[in-house]
């Protein structure tokens, strides 16, 4: 067993869409990135590739290029789970936290862990995500910004 951590964080601005787990949710501003800026995704790669020792997502798909340029965080989560089997890793569980002040994102949870264990091959049941505010403290409880952290087992 190998486990692995993650942690992502975006800027909030207009002009973008809000991305988590693949899902496109209603709000006012959007994350800014390279890719689609799927925060939560972002985070769930980082601790998946930490926990096989195989890097983290800048590496693998650096911002400087343009193939990667507005790219489906799920597609990129697909390469990662390709590049783990083939280096014989299965993934056992995941647990994500999502940082926000707003949107509420319960509405959401349960699409956005379809998408991910779909993606991943894994069951449902394997994939935790949970959502909280920061009181109003800091560039996430001000609404600048979303960060997420993630564990993730590797078998």
């Amino acid at each position: 067993m190998r486990i692995g951590q993650g942690y992502d964080v975006h800027r909030l601005v207009e002009g973008r869409a809000l991305i988590l787990g693949g899902v496109n949710i209603p709000y006012e501003k959007g994350l800014l990135g390279h890719s689609d800026a799927d925060v939560l995704t972002h985070a769930l790669m980082d601790a998946l590739l930490g926990a096989a020792a195989l890097g983290d997502i800048g590496q693998l798909f650096p911002d400087k290029d343009p193939a990667y340029e507005g790219a489906d965080s799920l597609g990129l989560l697909k390469t990662v789970c390709e590049l783990l089997a083939s280096e014989g890793f299965s993934i056992g569980n995941v647990d994500i936290t999502v940082v926000a002040q707003r949107p509420r994102l319960a509405p959401y949870r349960e699409e956005m862990r379809r998408k991910l264990a779909e993606v991943m091959g894994i069951d449902l049941a394997c994939v935790s995500i949970k959502a909280t505010t920061e009181e109003g403290l800091g560039f996430t409880g001000s609404g600048e910004g979303i960060s997420a952290t993630a564990i993730a087992l590797l078998l």
